[in-house]
């Protein structure tokens, strides 16, 4: 039980940490999390064509 309780309050520290932070910081760090997102899917998205051996994106190439 304590293990949960502990887990609520970093949660409940972590959403007060976030409600702090300036709009601009906000955003900065949403934009570097939408290009990580963005690579993630790029990289599963030619692993996936290399091996189905399909164009999925319709580029025209595989991988």
């Amino acid at each position: 039980m304590g293990l949960f309780w502990n887990l609520i309050q970093q949660g409940q520290i972590s959403d007060q940490e976030y409600r702090a932070e300036s709009l601009e910081e906000r955003v900065s760090r949403l934009e570097d999390q939408l290009e990580k997102q963005q690579e993630l899917i790029l990289s599963l998205l030619q692993i996936l064509e290399e091996n189905l051996q399909v164009d999925i994106d319709g580029d025209g190439q595989i991988g």
